[in-house]
């Protein structure tokens, strides 16, 4: 028998971190809870879960720290990000700085169960995509999200990764915009297609040589975008 999932949840509500709690044990996931980001990264340390609920504002250090911290350690460690906040700039700095989604409060708890799963499914393999890929000057390591370039080393962020490996999986197709932002960033109510675009755009930078007229990363006006090695 496999082993259930260890999910940590990094809460300071204590309302919002039963509901969470009893509905992972629901669905017998091996679940602990913390209320600080101190006890966070010492439990990681100790016994790294299988994905993180970590909220951002939390005493002393704030979810994001968390969230920066846990990655630099196990960059494969899925951190959904739990937040009151509602502006999209603020989703999007989050995503960016390398969360794996971003559930905004207040939430059904069947939302976020719903993202967990997900999150869950993807780190146990079923996406399919390739770790490794090489293409002209360009030799990318997806899974430890490290690109070189002409053998100049690039980082790259959670989604900056997982848009780039979704292209190369799916490469000679067009990708549109809607199913990046559902494959990619698992929802589609959160963030709109421009989101797309700017991480496109940062892509572009780091793999094109002329960034303004590419010759892997192509768009396909009025649909999305396709790879071409």
């Amino acid at each position: 028998m496999e082993p259930h999932p260890k999910v940590l949840v990094v809460e300071d509500d204590p309302t919002i971190a039963l509901g969470l709690v009893n509905a992972m044990e629901h669905e017998r996931y091996d679940v602990t809870h913390v209320d600080n980001g101190e006890a966070a990264l010492e439990h990681v340390k100790r016994d790294p879960p299988d994905l993180i609920l970590c909220d951002i504002m939390l005493p002393g250090i704030d979810g994001l720290q968390v969230m920066r911290r846990v990655k630099d350690a196990h960059q494969d460690m899925p951190v959904i990000m739990l937040t009151a906040r509602s502006e999209e700039i603020d989703r999007v700095m989050g995503l960016e700085m390398g969360a794996d989604d971003y559930v905004t409060k207040p939430f059904s708890v069947r939302e976020v169960m719903a993202r967990v799963k997900a999150r869950l499914r993807d780190k146990s393999g079923e996406r399919r995509i390739p770790d490794h890929y090489e293409f002209s000057n360009v030799k990318v390591d997806l899974r430890r999200r490290i690109l070189w370039k002409n053998g100049t080393e690039e980082r790259l962020t959670t989604h900056e990764a997982g848009t780039l490996a979704y292209l190369i999986a799916h490469r000679g197709r067009d990708v549109s915009r809607d199913e990046l932002l559902e494959k990619v960033w698992g929802y589609t109510a959160a963030l709109t297609t421009r989101t797309v675009d700017n991480q496109i755009l940062k892509l572009r930078k780091k793999i094109e040589d002329e960034p303004a007229q590419p010759r892997h990363i192509l768009t396909v006006h009025g649909t999305g975008y396709r790879f071409e090695p």
